[in-house]
C-alpha cells in the first residue's frame, strides 16, 4: 500500500485505489489488518483425494466422473478451479504450476531488447513469477526488480496466479510509479491484461514483453528467482501462506540491503544505489 502514499502528492488516493483495485474504505487498514484467506471449497479434499488416487493422471473430465461415482456432483469448472488453486494439473496437460498461457498480442514489442544495464535508478523495472510450496498447496511469488541495481522494489505472494498478484507487488513499491519508464515481463496473462494496462497507462509507463520462447529476454528476474529458490526456499518448509509471506519480506529486505552481488562489484543493491554508480 506504500505506493499509494508515495504518489499521494501527485494523484488522489481515490483514483489510485481504483486503478490498483484496492477499496478505499479498507486502504488505511489493510497493512495492519490483512484480509482473512477465503474459505476452502467443501469438496476440495474429495477432489484432491481423487486426483491423488489417479496418480496425477486425471484431468477435470475424468475427475468429475470419479467424484460422481462417490456421490459428489461438481462441475468441471469447479474442479479446475480447485486444481488451479492448489497448483495441480493433469500429468497429460504439459503444464506445471509455474506455466503461463501467453496473453500478449503477437506484435507486442520487446522494448527492453535485453538491455539490462546502464539505466538510471527506478526507471526500468522487470517482473516475473515463481512458485513455492506452502502447506499442502502452491503459492506464487511476484518480484519487481529495478534493472539499475537489481534491487527488488516490489513483491507479493498468493494462491492465485493472476493480475491481483502483480497489482499487489506494485502496491508495495515505495517510490512514485511515475518515475518508471519501462515495465518488462514475459507474455503471461497475469502481466498482459486490462488491469495491468490501466496501471501502466495511468502512470505513463511503456510496456515491454519478452519474445515468445525466449526466457533470456527476462534473464535478470529469472536469475533473481533462482537466487530466491536457492537461498530462501531450498530445504525449508513453509506451513502456510502467511509464514511464506513473512519470510519473503524478511528475505527481500536482506537481499536489498545486505546481500553482495558480483554484478554490482560485490556491493548490495542499496549500497550501489547510494554510491551513485551505473552498470555498464
Amino acid at each position: 500500500m506504500t505506493v499509494i502514499a508515495a504518489n499521494a502528492g501527485r494523484y488522489p488516493v481515490s483514483a489510485q485505489c481504483r486503478i490498483l483495485g484496492v477499496p478505499r474504505s479498507t486502504y488505511y487498514h489493510m497493512l495492519a489488518n490483512p484480509p482473512a484467506p477465503p474459505a476452502p471449497d467443501p469438496i476440495e479434499p474429495d477432489v484432491l483425494g481423487a486426483f491423488g488416487a489417479s496418480r496425477g493422471g486425471y484431468g477435470a473430465r475424468r475427475l468429475k466422473v470419479a467424484l460422481a461415482r462417490s456421490g459428489i456432483t461438481a462441475s468441471r469448472r469447479r474442479i479446475c478451479r480447485i486444481l488451479r488453486q492448489n497448483g495441480l494439473s493433469s500429468a497429460y496437460s504439459g503444464r506445471g504450476p509455474g506455466a503461463s498461457r501467453p496473453a500478449a498480442p503477437p506484435d507486442a514489442a520487446n522494448v527492453l531488447g535485453r538491455g539490462f544495464d546502464g539505466h538510471r535508478p527506478r526507471t526500468h523495472v522487470a517482473a516475473d513469477l515463481t512458485y513455492v510450496r506452502a502447506g499442502s498447496r502452491w503459492c506464487y511469488v511476484c518480484l519487481l526488480v529495478d534493472l539499475y541495481n537489481r534491487e527488488i522494489v516490489g513483491c507479493s505472494c498468493g494462491r492465485r496466479k493472476d493480475a491481483s498478484l502483480v497489482k499487489a507487488a506494485f502496491s508495495n513499491v515505495e517510490f512514485p510509479l511515475t518515475g518508471i519508464e519501462v515495465f518488462h515481463s514475459d507474455r503471461g496473462a497475469e502481466f498482459c491484461n486490462a488491469e495491468i494496462d490501466a496501471i501502466l497507462t495511468a502512470f505513463g509507463i511503456d510496456r515491454s514483453v519478452s519474445r515468445p520462447g525466449n526466457p533470456h529476454d527476462n534473464a535478470v528476474v529469472e536469475s533473481t528467482n533462482h537466487i530466491l529458490k536457492r537461498e530462501l526456499v531450498a530445504g525449508r518448509r513453509f506451513a502456510s501462506e502467511e509464514e511464506l509471506r513473512a519470510a519473503l519480506f524478511d528475505w527481500v529486505n536482506w537481499y536489498n540491503n545486505f546481500r553482495i552481488h558480483s554484478t554490482l562489484g560485490y556491493m548490495s543493491p542499496v549500497e550501489f544505489r547510494e554510491a551513485g554508480l551505473i552498470l555498464s
